[in-house]
């Protein structure tokens, strides 16, 4: 007998992985958690229903929601990811050097205990000592800690559940409040094809606090329609005037400096949707 899973992206439409073994399945106290080990993506994250990062492609996602913001800071020392609990994204903030410390802050502590024992690759540097984990709600911790980070990477699920107030205008304000006087934040932002009007919303409630905004994207093949978007919102630094001489070559599989400007240029439709 085969088993397969459907991540439903609507109500009418779905991508599909044949599964080889269930290897986590259960309630935590904020979400379904399930880990699924995939013939064609490997071991696959799955929350609530939804595909988080499998083995496979995870480097598109976690090199996208850092590093674009961390070389677009001129000397980004404190760092902060909101969620993230697999861990991806502190890994690629710490191919920066010149960040000092890398705060987690993740509200379900099963997602990081099930990603340092079945998802190492990506979870594996949870524990290098430039890294703070705390299992708390990240909207509480940004409005508790004032001009207190260069960056910060909001890491969320889509917006549902635990993740509702992640993008909120409220959050967003918070955000601003807890950078410094020329800090930097980037949040994923969901798909154009099916959460259309979500990226209009933020983008317009980040223009609205931040005084330069950026939306990029990404090709993922496991999340909803394969393209990817990213808003990135800056109290002072443009990411389009970055020189792309100043930026370094890094252990990546995605980033680069050719890619820096480009994942800027968008598609028609996706740049109409945030005018």
């Amino acid at each position: 007998m085969e088993l397969w899973f459907t991540e439903k992206q609507t109500s009418n439409f779905g991508i599909t992985a044949k599964i080889k073994h269930t290897l986590v399945d259960e309630q935590t106290d904020f979400q379904h958690l399930s880990i699924v080990d995939t013939l064609e993506f490997g071991r696959m994250l799955v929350l609530d229903g939804m595909v988080m990062t499998t083995v496979k492609d995870e480097f598109v996602y976690h090199e996208m929601v850092t590093h674009p913001a961390l070389v677009t800071h001129p000397n980004p020392k404190h760092v902060l990811v909101v969620g993230g609990g697999d861990g991806g994204a502190i890994r690629e903030v710490l191919k920066h050097p010149e960040v000092e410390k890398a705060v987690l802050v993740e509200i379900d502590g099963k997602v990081i205990e099930y990603s340092k024992t079945y998802l190492p690759e990506i979870a594996g540097s949870l524990e290098e000592p430039r890294v703070e984990v705390i299992v708390n709600d990240g909207f509480m911790h940004i409005h508790e800690n004032k001009n207190t980070y260069d960056v910060i990477m909001v890491d969320s699920t889509e917006p549902v559940g635990p993740a509702v107030d992640l993008f909120s205008k409220g959050f967003y304000q918070g955000i601003y409040d807890a950078l410094k006087e020329d800090g930097i934040f980037v949040a994923q932002t969901d798909n154009p094809w099916f959460k259309a009007d979500l990226i209009t919303q933020v983008n317009k409630d980040v223009k609205e606090i931040f005084p330069i905004v950026n939306v990029y994207q990404a090709n993922i093949p496991t999340y909803p329609s394969g393209m990817w978007t990213f808003t990135m919102g800056s109290k002072v630094h443009d990411p389009l005037q970055v020189d792309k001489k100043t930026i370094k070559e890094m252990d990546t599989k995605y980033y680069c400096a050719d890619l820096h400007h480009a994942a800027f240029a968008l598609p028609k439709f996706v740049q109409d949707l945030i005018k």
